[in-house]
């Protein structure tokens, strides 16, 4: 096993990875800007490095100070958690090239599947459906661009092919305004992306946000381990996630999930990755890969018993995986809500000092957080700062452990989001597990 790695990240990832290290008897070394040198991880592992300021460009985002980190603690591999540096092919490419292991696929699949038309691409040849178009980026020659679409069929949405996050993106439902947005969309992309490359795909109207985990060795051998249901977003970005996903049958968990463990094996995939679709008419169409861990990735491991933290240790140790398919079962729901440091009305970020915290408890409560009573939230990173996961036997054993959970946890001093999960799983809606991506936001008149 690996002797000592690096945890290129921060937060509740960074703790969440350092505890599996700790399992395994692996040694940590914790890297932090100058805003993060009392988060509980930096406390808790073996060395830490202060490798910047609080900007992230000048910390978390700095290869340079992050692969220097690794050399001078003599650690042999990086671990970069979700976001910041995790989906970027440059960086484990520059990891493996200083002779450290990269914990996550090999560059080439990143980059491949970092491009929205590549891994469309990549996908269609590999047997995997996906929505209507999305096959080419758009030219140059309108009159060509008004021919795809018009084949498509409208609505339709322009994507930036290096996007994420849910930028990036532009519905129009009329061919009058089909080549402004494919403009302004282009503007956007390059702007925030610095890759003005955008298509465009057929726009499906009341889809539902399902995902699928994976988890190969990079020697031929994948598996899955079940979908999650993450409709519950606002502007794309994910509020509420649960597994199994609402009304998806065994039968058609197999089918979608074999054929994503089937793509892996051909890829030769290493690490843990996730496909994932929109889900309309008992079809799934897939929409991108991400090639990490994912945020909502203690869903899956509540109702399979799988650690995917320390099988991602495992195989950047080149060990093959040890679990057939046949291996995983799907047992009971989870439900996962994210806890941001924001006002849970106008979304606005909520910095500042936790004067007071107290976690929930009782049977099937976890919570992933890396915050404590008289903890700072620094206002320059992401607001999340815990994820409550209640499991039970099944959806309303689990649903009730959640609205407990909720009501017990106090988070004083800043303002939460709390009362908005609250509200929603008060929704009939949602209790009926019939939400779509709108729903949220249909709910919230916004």
């Amino acid at each position: 096993m690996l002797n000592k790695i690096v945890i290129a990240n921060r937060g509740e990832i960074a703790l969440r990875i350092l505890r599996a290290c700790k399992e395994l008897g692996i040694r940590t070394v914790a890297v932090h800007s100058t805003a993060d040198r009392d988060l509980m991880h930096v406390r808790l592992a073996d060395e830490s490095v202060c490798i910047g300021p609080p900007p992230p460009a000048q910390s978390y985002l700095s290869i340079p100070a992050i692969v220097s980190a690794a050399e001078i603690t003599d650690a042999e591999a990086i671990h970069p958690g979700y976001g910041f540096l995790a989906e970027n092919a440059d960086f484990a490419e520059q990891v493996e090239k200083s002779g450290f292991i990269f914990i996550g696929p090999r560059p080439n699949s990143i980059r491949q599947m970092g491009d929205k038309i590549s891994a469309i691409q990549a996908m269609k040849q590999l047997g995997i459906p996906c929505v209507p178009g999305g096959n080419d980026p758009i030219g140059m020659d309108e009159e060509e661009s008004i021919r795809q679409a018009r084949e498509i069929g409208y609505p339709i949405i322009i994507k930036a092919a290096g996007g994420g996050g849910g930028r990036g993106m532009r519905v129009f439902h009329t061919e009058s305004h089909l080549l402004n947005a494919i403009a302004m969309t282009r503007a956007e992309a390059k702007a925030a992306f610095n890759n003005d490359k955008v298509y465009m795909e057929k726009y499906l109207q009341t889809p539902r946000h399902i995902e699928i985990q994976v988890l190969g060795d990079g020697q031929g051998n994948a598996i899955h381990l079940g979908e999650r249901d993450c409709s519950t977003q606002r502007r794309h970005q994910k509020i509420i996630e649960e597994a199994p996903a609402p009304g998806i049958t065994p039968e058609q968990r197999q089918a979608i999930g074999e054929r994503c463990a089937q793509a892996c094996r051909d890829m030769k995939y290493r690490g843990a990755g996730t496909f994932e679709f929109l889900y309309e008419n008992k079809e799934f169409y897939f929409i991108e890969m991400n090639t990490r861990i994912q945020v909502e990735h203690p869903i899956t491991e509540m109702i399979t018993g799988i650690d995917l933290v320390k099988e991602q240790l495992r195989i950047a140790d080149g060990q093959k995986l040890d679990l057939n398919q046949s291996d995983i079962k799907i047992h009971g729901h989870a439900i996962e809500c994210r806890i941001n440091a924001e006002d849970p009305r106008t979304f606005t970020p909520s910095p500042g000092t936790i004067s007071h915290f107290h976690a929930p408890g009782g049977p099937g409560i976890r919570i992933d957080s890396h915050i404590y009573s008289s903890y700072k939230v620094p206002p320059y990173y992401d607001s999340l700062i815990a994820k409550i996961i209640a499991f039970g036997d099944n959806r309303e054993m689990a649903l009730a452990r959640m609205r407990n959970a909720l009501d017990e946890t106090v988070i004083e001093g800043i303002k939460t989001n709390i009362p908005l999960h609250q509200l929603i799983l008060r929704s009939s809606e949602f209790q009926r597990g019939s939400t779509n991506i709108h729903f949220l936001e249909q709910m919230l008149n916004i």
